[in-house]
C-alpha cells in the first residue's frame, strides 16, 4: 500500500507549505514509503484530487486544499485530521497501515486488544454466574415445593 500526499509545489501561501513539510516531515520520520503528488504542476493529478476527496470534506467552495492524503485510492483526510491522528498518536491507523513491530503505537493497540478480551471474559464470567443464580434458585424452589408435598 502506497501512501499518497498530494502537494502544491508553488503554493503562495506559506500556511499550505508548512503544513505540506509537516506532513511530509512526519512520514519520513516514521520511514512511511509515499508519494509525492504535484497538483500545481500536474492537471491530471489536481483533478484526481479534487474527485476523490469525499463530498463532506470538501470546503465550502467545493475546492479542496493541499495537503490531502490518500492510501492508494483511499481517502486518509486532510492537514487537520492528520494533524489530530498525530496528537492522538493515532497517525498509522489514520494512514490505514498496521503499526510497525515493536512500535509504541503497536504496543499500544496491543494493550486495547488484550483489555477488550479481558472485557469479553469478564462479562462472559458474569453470565456463567447469573445463570448458575437462576439454576441454584428454580432447585431452591423445587425442593421446597418438594418439602411442602411431603409435609401434606
Amino acid at each position: 500500500m502506497v501512501i499518497k500526499v498530494f502537494l502544491a509545489s508553488s503554493s503562495g501561501s506559506t500556511a499550505i507549505k508548512k503544513k505540506q513539510q509537516d506532513v511530509v516531515g512526519f512520514l519520513e520520520a516514521l520511514k512511511v514509503d509515499y508519494t509525492q503528488l504535484d497538483i500545481a504542476c500536474n492537471e491530471e493529478n489536481r483533478m484526481w484530487m479534487r474527485q476523490n476527496v469525499p463530498e463532506e470534506k470538501k470546503p465550502a467552495n467545493g475546492i479542496p486544499l493541499p495537503p490531502q492524503i490518500f492510501n492508494e485510492n483511499g481517502y486518509c483526510g486532510d492537514y487537520e485530521t492528520f494533524f489530530d491522528a498525530k496528537e492522538d498518536n493515532m497517525v498509522y491507523a489514520f494512514l490505514g497501515l498496521p503499526p510497525p513491530p515493536g512500535s509504541k503505537a503497536q504496543a499500544e493497540e496491543e494493550e486495547e486488544q488484550e483489555e477488550e478480551d479481558l472485557q469479553s471474559e469478564e462479562e462472559e464470567e458474569l453470565r456463567q454466574l447469573e445463570e448458575q443464580d437462576e439454576q441454584g434458585s428454580e432447585e431452591e424452589e423445587e425442593a421446597e415445593v418438594q418439602e411442602e408435598e411431603e409435609t401434606e
